[in-house]
């Protein structure tokens, strides 16, 4: 009891020396695990996969509580010889509420894309939608660690392999969590 006692009161100090600022030019990237789940007329709705996620995003600061640039999200697997990549790049804007919070509402808007490979490409590309919150974590003077949790949907509609369409309808989301550093 006595060290969770002490430990609050030396972290409140270090909180206290460490403020919430956003001003200028900044980028953040960082790694996750998501779930990705496909439909088309063809196929149906399939079953879920999880695999590893990465993301990268970068801009600048309209004022304290709003940061507008750019997102990239990307989600891949492996399995079975097949390649499988989908994400989304997004003009996105960053809310924080609270400016002297790290909490913050993300969403924007962009292209959506999926790409196969086992032996033969099959891709496409369309309107993509992302959607997320976080938490900026300030370690340093410019440098947060974020945690965060986004959710992506495109519509891709047509997916081509050798300038065939392979699939109609084609529609993805994905559901991913992770870490990443800010530099502010």
């Amino acid at each position: 009891m006595r060290s969770i006692l002490l430990l609050a009161l030396v972290a409140t100090p270090l909180a206290a020396q460490r403020p919430q600022t956003r001003e200028g030019f900044w980028i953040s990237f960082g790694l996750g695990y998501g779930s990705a789940g496909i439909s088309c007329d063809q196929c149906g709705t399939t079953n879920r996969q999880s695999s590893f996620t990465s993301y990268l995003r970068l801009g600048g600061t309209l004022n304290p509580r709003v940061l507008l640039g750019g997102d990239i999200v990307g989600w891949t697997k492996s399995s079975s010889g097949t390649a499988t990549t989908l994400g989304t790049v997004t003009a996105s804007a960053l809310f924080y509420p609270q400016p002297a919070s790290g909490f913050f509402l993300k969403g924007g808007v962009g292209f959506a894309v999926y790409d196969e490979t086992d032996g033969q490409k099959v891709d496409g590309a369309g309107v993509g939608v992302i959607v997320g919150a976080g938490y900026d974590i300030r370690v340093g003077r410019n440098i947060s660690l974020t945690a965060f949790g986004d959710f992506l949907i495109g519509s891709v509609g047509e997916l081509q392999s050798s300038g065939s369409t392979v699939a109609t309808g084609w529609k993805e989301n994905l559901f991913h969590f992770g870490l990443g550093v800010t530099f502010h």
